[in-house]
């Protein structure tokens, strides 16, 4: 059986409350300890010095298109680039063609991963039958099939009592619905955040209490039904604070964040680049400020990439034309430490918490640890390397970033799934 030995590591695990230079062992498909073991004799060392080592990074946030949008992603290209990324699963979301609102589809996107052969690819099922909002999807079925949770994606369900349906269905299975909350009645036509900067380049904006007045029902909703809710993408400083008071009447709900959301505001659609344009749209500094206020005090549990790709010419539209979106999995890592650890805001076990141990306990999936015995998933990070973002190198099959030429800081060194060493293509 192959086992490999990580030495000289600074091995991070928050589920674990450790952080020491230590060694890692792997025997097969699984970890070993932390430390010596005695009588192992290892058939691969990987040198770690100088370099974190940690449980592999999950990504709960994730758009592949396939099946319907394989022009914009497939879920063999979009995996690979969460290993380029240092990634070792992700879960992805329905909004493809058609979406994953049966049991077929949740299985399809298992044997399609299994194909690939490269990160772990969970799916996320519909709340309701072709995200139409009408009638709740075969939520039973779609467990069967290996849903790891539930949602509409990038639509928000919009009758109350079908939420609140779903929210008990979703209990049932131990399952959580993801929220993208927003009220499509205040958004509509909308291209940016409305505010001073919208009325400056005279664009239609979406006002932050669209993401506020849903992020207040669905809280209430799962306050109702003692059901698990997780509000994705949270881009406003009432939702946060939504959030934080919600968590101490112990209502069970948990958010995300993603790194555009800490580091961008709105002040960057002045380019009039669709690559700035996003839903929920870039906010203000006020914003960025209450996002991180959030991810440091822990109101905010999760970063996710929101990886959302768009084939080349569909970006190039007019701005009001253009898609919402752009690709996050192979610029997660490095952007959360420009806007995170870099200014002190996170710690890096802090930051590694956020992308490991609490999406894998939200997702109800045994990853995000290096305990003895779990699967072996292992990120090796170098912290120190300097680079420059290039997105015309990604593995993703698309390209809509702003991030393309920045200088960064940190990148995933080699990557380990289920005990086989995937050494990330740049």
């Amino acid at each position: 059986m192959n086992i490999i030995c990580i030495t000289n590591g600074r091995i991070v695990d928050p589920s674990q409350n450790v952080d020491r230079v230590a060694d890692l062992w792997i025997r097969g498909e699984q970890i070993v300890g932390i430390g010596p073991q005695p009588g192992l004799v290892a058939s691969r060392t990987i040198d770690a010095a100088g370099m974190i080592v940690c449980p592999g990074l999950i990504d709960m946030h994730v758009h592949l298109r396939e099946p319907g949008r394989e022009e914009d992603e497939t879920i063999a290209t979009g995996s690979a680039a969460a290993i380029a990324g240092g990634i070792t699963s992700i879960a992805c979301m329905p909004n493809t063609d058609p979406p994953i609102d049966h049991q077929a589809a949740a299985e399809f996107v298992y044997l399609q991963a299994e194909r690939a052969g490269s990160a772990n690819v969970f799916p996320v099922g519909c709340v309701t039958m072709g995200r139409k909002g009408a009638e709740l999807a075969e939520i039973g079925g779609l467990v069967e099939g290996g849903a790891v949770a539930f949602s509409d994606a990038d639509v928000p369900v919009v009758s109350a009592e079908i939420m609140r349906r779903a929210l008990e269905y979703c209990r049932m299975f131990d399952r959580p619905v993801l929220s993208h909350a927003e009220d499509l009645e205040l958004t509509r036509g909308g291209i940016m955040h409305e505010g001073l900067e919208s009325m400056r380049l005279g664009l239609r904006g979406m006002p932050a209490a669209a993401e506020e007045v849903a992020v207040h029902r669905d809280i209430e909703l799962a306050r109702l039904t003692g059901a698990q809710l997780h509000l994705l993408h949270l881009s406003t400083a009432e939702g946060v604070e939504l959030v934080r008071r919600a968590k101490e009447r112990g209502v069970r709900v948990s958010a995300a964040t993603c790194p555009q959301y800490c580091f961008l505001t709105d002040r960057s659609l002045r380019s009039f680049d669709s690559n700035f344009k996003l839903n929920p749209p870039l906010r203000t500094e006020a914003d960025v400020r209450a996002i991180i206020n959030g991810l440091r005090d822990g109101t905010i549990d999760v970063l996710a990439s929101d990886h959302s790709p768009h084939a080349p010419e569909k970006k190039l539209r007019e701005l009001d034309q253009a898609p919402f979106g752009i690709v996050g999995l192979e610029t997660l890592l490095p952007i959360s430490v420009a806007a995170l650890v870099a200014p002190g805001h996170l710690s890096w076990p802090q930051l590694i918490e956020k992308l490991t141990v609490q999406p894998g306990r939200i997702l109800g999936i045994e990853r995000g640890t290096l305990a003895a015995g779990a699967d072996a998933d292992v990120t090796i990070i170098d912290p120190t390397v300097e680079w420059t973002i290039n997105v015309n190198a990604f593995a993703s099959k698309s390209r809509n970033s702003p991030f393309h030429n920045r200088r960064v800081r940190g990148r995933a060194h080699a990557v380990i799934v289920g005990g086989e060493v995937k050494t990330p293509q740049f």
